[in-house]
């Protein structure tokens, strides 16, 4: 964009003001000179260049962010799934260990009967040597001898049934062992399939949060870059300007005049707590920095001029206050500048992120008054006069 000023000298220059990026690949090193015969426009290529590439990797740190968190996702639920089946191996295992105990004990008591049914066998074959004649002849009466037959028939029988009970019992823990064996096999593959599944999401998990890492790293880098050459571009503009003694001139469809040239830090009944500290130092009521145009612009429109501004929520750039106020305040945006409204300026080569300014005074010229901050990145106090149609217009609410 091309500067023209009032003075006898054509002067051309554009301004770009400090981005703050996320995630950067190359280091863009620029050589500080200044002369009486640079141009700020050979800054304008640099600071596109570093803020194409700082555009291009922050498109790809935030996908690399949203396949980490992806990635994350899946990994609890492989996490969740591994816990349910080891909740169930859990329970398999604890039911296999007691059908192997009940197997053991019914084991012991086939041998324990076993080894009584042999006794009573052996009795009764003793028993079996005495004739039913002598076993009459041992006995008081004919019940007595009935008595004993049927209780040696009844002692052989009982064990014989319990055997067989017992034996059937073994059979169906034994079947029930190895069907309970074959579900813990089963589950014992799951999981071991999830331990894989899940080795291998934690290991792409962190290579990709050590990819984002890295272009966030390389970001402070070009970040630092684009600041070196923006300061170089500030020191540029100063010189061509007289150091914004220039009391107006226009950068396309912006148009100033009457410019007072910066009047210090603290201006405008801006607070000391935050004018005599360095620019971008704190972060302000509005969630804006400091000794920043919106930040005065704020300032002013609730303190001075009595509207209602609450928190920007990180969307307080001055290109994105017409829609930001609008949503989050209600606020009306127009053409049609009024006392206490902020004039907002688009976003150009000389304002990349917009300018904001309080309207002091309505002019019947087209023309307005405005008090601002930061004007050409100094983060002081100024007032000029602008050119009505170089800006929208933000009315807040009143309180």
């Amino acid at each position: 964009m091309k500067l023209r000023t009032t003075t006898p000298a054509s002067i051309t220059f554009t301004a770009k003001s400090l981005l703050v990026a996320t995630a950067v690949l190359m280091a863009f090193a620029v050589p500080i000179q200044l002369s009486s015969t640079v141009s700020a426009d050979k800054y304008d290529d640099q600071i596109n260049a570093i803020q194409q590439d700082i555009a291009k990797y922050e498109a790809e740190s935030a996908r690399l962010s949203g396949e980490a968190q992806t990635l994350q996702s899946a990994l609890a639920i492989i996490s969740s799934e591994k816990a349910q089946i080891q909740s169930q191996l859990d329970l398999s295992q604890a039911k296999f260990d007691k059908l192997t105990a009940d197997i053991i004990q019914t084991e012991k008591d086939i041998k324990d009967n076993q080894d009584a049914l042999g006794s009573t066998i052996a009795d009764l074959y003793v028993d079996d040597k005495i004739s039913p004649l002598e076993m009459i002849a041992s006995s008081r009466n004919v019940s007595d001898y009935l008595d004993k037959q049927e209780y040696r028939n009844s002692i052989r029988d009982e064990l014989s049934s319990t055997i067989t009970k017992v034996k059937t019992l073994k059979a169906e823990l034994d079947t029930q062992k190895i069907a309970v064996e074959k579900v813990l096999d089963q589950q014992k593959a799951q999981r071991a399939v999830l331990v894989t599944k899940e080795a291998e999401q934690s290991n792409l998990l962190a290579q990709t949060q050590g990819q984002e890492a890295a272009y966030q790293q390389l970001a402070s880098k070009k970040t630092a870059d684009l600041a070196a050459v923006q300061a170089q571009q500030r020191a540029a503009i100063a010189a061509l300007t007289n150091n914004g003694q220039n009391t107006a001139g226009a950068a396309g469809s912006f148009q100033y005049r009457s410019y007072s040239g910066n009047q210090g830090a603290c201006g405008g009944g801006y607070p000391s707590s935050w004018c005599n500290a360095p620019l971008d130092a704190y972060v302000d009521s509005w969630a804006l920095y400091t000794r920043e145009c919106v930040s005065y612009a704020a300032w002013a429109a609730v303190n001075r001029f009595g509207k209602r501004v609450s928190s920007f929520s990180g969307m307080g750039h001055a290109y994105q206050w017409p829609n930001t106020a609008s949503a989050l305040m209600g606020a009306n945006v127009d053409n049609t500048p009024s006392v206490g409204s902020v004039a907002i300026t688009p976003i150009s080569n000389f304002t990349p992120l917009g300018h904001a300014m309080v309207v002091e005074e309505v002019y019947g010229d087209g023309w307005v008054r405005v008090s601002q901050y930061n004007f050409a990145g100094t983060g002081e106090y100024s007032t000029m006069d602008l050119k009505a149609s170089s800006a929208v217009y933000v009315h807040f609410q009143n309180r």
